[in-house]
């Protein structure tokens, strides 16, 4: 199992795999191909499917303009065996002629199938099952498996990683007006917390999460600067749990840095044993995945054992368990944005929930990871990120 960094990617939204994945394919390409004359760039699949709405053509040609004219090609029925997020780079003399062709995939999260990972052996257990059995011989928590695994430097790039965090929900809340698109969508966050504020107690937290989880999610429906966690259509779920936790209560820098290992954690296994692509296997793998990252996180924030942890995971997941990827006219802003604020609050209650009780449960994450993958593989195809089913649909339908 490869390192937590890669659950944990910075960068510009709106998708981590429409364009973050599309822009660092292209940067390799340009590099690889010093005397091209002209580009030509198919999209396969969902990326050709909702490729605009993701701005994966301005991804692209953002990176090879600066060198040559590039040409982009929309194959949204053609979906390739490996993944359904296919794109193939052509290198073109001046005559026209293709000098160079490379085929690579997004498979999730920012992640590209050609991504070489030196780290891939860093865990040797590769389920919840095993890590659990570990730890609980070893007398380890998650977070300190985590840090067994990685080295002490996991500390330094956690740190940046909460840093722009904290940076996108604050410039989130600061910022009023439409979002891009054409859809109409206007930010909310900040008037949230401004309701937040002005709520009886038993609704202030629940708003204040909703306004963090908004701003965030946000802010990368702008293409602004935010961290996959584990992707940009679900980026706001886990840094709204913990921005709550730290502001309200008080909880220090230092332990939320352990919380987002535990976190990633979570989701390095759901990507190593299903996926974390839209594409592939819905919205599931997406907002249920950052679910149950953000309820392991604020249940071991509360003080949980690693079975309560497990058990606030799990729950976290197995409550998202179907939900489909359809996207209103591509862009990841209806229903997108508002996942985010409501898979946020459905982390704590999953938190609360487990910490009720002592742990013990019949159905263990590995199993919901299991049956999340299954479900994914039998969604049919217009219900992972294509915009031509779902609510993508029906919203067309009485426009």
């Amino acid at each position: 199992m490869e390192s937590i960094k890669n659950i944990y990617r910075i960068g510009c939204g709106p998708s981590s795999s429409h364009t973050m994945a599309p822009r660092r394919a292209a940067q390799q390409f340009l590099q690889d191909t010093p005397d091209a004359q002209a580009y030509r760039v198919t999209l396969y699949g969902s990326l050709a499917a909702t490729g605009r709405g993701h701005l994966t053509d301005v991804a692209i040609i953002d990176v090879l303009s600066h060198k040559a004219t590039t040409e982009i090609e929309w194959r949204p029925s053609e979906i390739l065996p490996q993944h359904p997020n296919g794109m193939k780079f052509e290198a073109l003399d001046s005559l026209g002629n293709v000098t160079r062709s490379w085929t690579t995939f997004s498979i999730g999260g920012g992640a590209l199938s050609d991504d070489v990972h030196s780290d891939e052996k860093l865990y040797s257990e590769t389920s919840l099952l095993e890590i659990l059995n570990y730890c609980r011989s070893e007398g380890y928590s998650f977070w300190e498996y985590v840090e067994q695994h990685e080295g002490h430097d996991i500390w330094e790039h956690l740190t940046q990683v909460w840093q722009v965090m904290q940076d996108a929900i604050r410039r989130g809340l600061d910022t009023e007006g439409l979002l891009p698109g054409g859809l109409g969508v206007r930010r909310k966050a900040g008037d949230y917390l401004i309701h937040a504020f002005n709520s009886t107690q038993q609704l202030h937290s629940r708003g204040l999460v909703y306004a963090y989880a908004l701003a965030v999610s946000e802010e990368n429906a702008g293409g602004g600067t935010i961290v996959t966690a584990p992707t940009c259509g679900s980026c706001g779920v886990l840094p709204a749990v913990l921005y709550y936790m730290k502001e309200q209560l008080n909880t220090p820098d230092s332990r939320i840095l352990r919380a987002l290992a535990t976190a990633a954690l979570f989701g390095n296994i759901v990507k190593r044993n299903a996926s974390i692509s839209g594409a592939q296997v819905g919205c599931q793998g997406e907002i249920g995945v950052a679910c149950a990252m953000a309820a392991a996180a604020a249940c071991q924030l509360s003080g949980g054992s690693i079975q309560q942890i497990e058990y606030a995971a799990e729950m976290g997941l197995e409550h998202h368990l179907g939900l489909t990827c359809d996207p209103v006219c591509g862009l990841v802003q209806i229903p997108c944005i508002e996942r985010n604020a409501f898979a946020a609050t459905r982390a704590y209650d999953a938190c609360m929930f487990a910490m009720f009780s002592d742990g013990q449960h019949r159905v263990q994450f590995d199993s919901v990871v299991e049956a999340m993958r299954a479900t994914g593989h039998d969604l049919p195809s217009l219900y992972k990120e294509t915009a031509e089913g779902g609510l993508a649909k029906t919203f067309k339908g009485k426009k």
